[in-house]
């Protein structure tokens, strides 16, 4: 009989980028194999179709419930962060493309589509789904999901990016704006962020956050992120890890995650900043690095 725990990296791959949620998707994922396991197995001609279709209809049916919760939301909304390792052995290009399409930035972006544009262009796009198998998965005739596909590129090309910078690069800009940050050295952390740069914040209420963006250098530099950094308590641990696909700065206390940083950088400088502080976002990430079998930052970089 075929395991079909093997899918679980895929189908979670599926309902995190349509939800924005982890934690849903874990979910959504488990709610899909309790139906496999329900269902008549004569007439399920293939087990990863058939999960596939599940998942993304489930994860439909959630963006459409969660749609009053989003308009509701307290401040600005970003998904919840994961932890993430992309794939060894891949070429830069996949690396790239796998990157981007994990990165909070794009995950934003993603909110300017309705649920069935979001599921036909990531399918299609990120996970080389042809549109007449879409549009068995969302039962839609293949012409409507290639008008979907192309309402959706057209939704996202106005704002949407090529990473290009590579890994390395990104850990050693995020390094050099950390290092800035905590010397309070304006001069060179301007210098870090790109002219038109934005900072979103993610507190839900729950945690003190700015309830719009701040735009630009001067007003992301001296009034959000010199305060973030610089003023990191003694007893609290400043640290990088890999987060939705780049390096990130995480902040933590005694063992507990207090916030997320994470950058997106282009042409080597810094156009966008996202601080998750929620504590409801970040208690799937916290489980990912409590399920380390060591200290969960002893193997990142601490940030002295």
């Amino acid at each position: 009989m075929e395991n079909i725990h093997t899918y679980q990296p895929l189908l979670f791959s599926i309902a995190y980028r349509l939800t924005g949620y982890a934690s849903q998707a874990e979910d959504i994922v488990q709610d899909a194999y309790l139906r496999y396991q329900q269902a008549d197995h004569a007439v399920i001609h293939s087990p990863k179709s058939y999960l596939t279709t599940v998942v993304t209809n489930l994860s439909l049916n959630y963006l459409k419930s969660a749609q009053r919760e989003r308009e509701e939301y307290i401040g600005i909304w970003l998904p919840e962060p994961v932890l993430t390792a992309l794939p060894e052995g891949d070429s830069p290009e996949e690396q790239y493309e796998q990157q981007e399409s994990l990165s909070i930035a794009f995950l934003v972006l993603l909110e300017r589509l309705s649920p069935p544009e979001r599921a036909v262009f990531l399918l299609h796009e990120v996970f080389d789904y042809s549109l007449v198998e879409i549009a068995e998965i969302i039962e839609k005739t293949p012409e409507h999901c290639r008008q979907l596909f192309h309402s959706a590129k057209n939704h996202l090309a106005e704002k949407r990016q090529r990473i290009s910078v590579s890994p390395a690069t990104q850990r050693q800009l995020t390094e050099s704006f950390v290092a800035a940050c905590q010397s309070g050295d304006l001069a060179t952390l301007t210098k870090l962020l790109a002219s038109d740069v934005t900072a979103w914040a993610d507190g839900g209420g729950k945690v003190r956050a700015s309830l719009f963006p701040i735009s630009g250098q001067e007003r992301v530099a001296k009034r959000f992120m010199v305060g973030l950094i610089h003023r990191v308590p003694a007893d609290n641990v400043l640290f990088l890890d890999e987060i939705n696909g780049a390096p990130a700065i995480l902040c933590s206390r005694s063992g507990h995650l207090n916030w997320v940083l994470t950058l997106d950088i282009r042409d080597h400088v810094i156009v966008g900043l996202y601080t998750l502080v929620n504590p409801d976002k970040l208690a799937f990430l916290q489980r990912q690095l409590e399920s380390r079998p060591e200290p969960f930052h002893s193997s990142s970089q601490i940030l002295s």
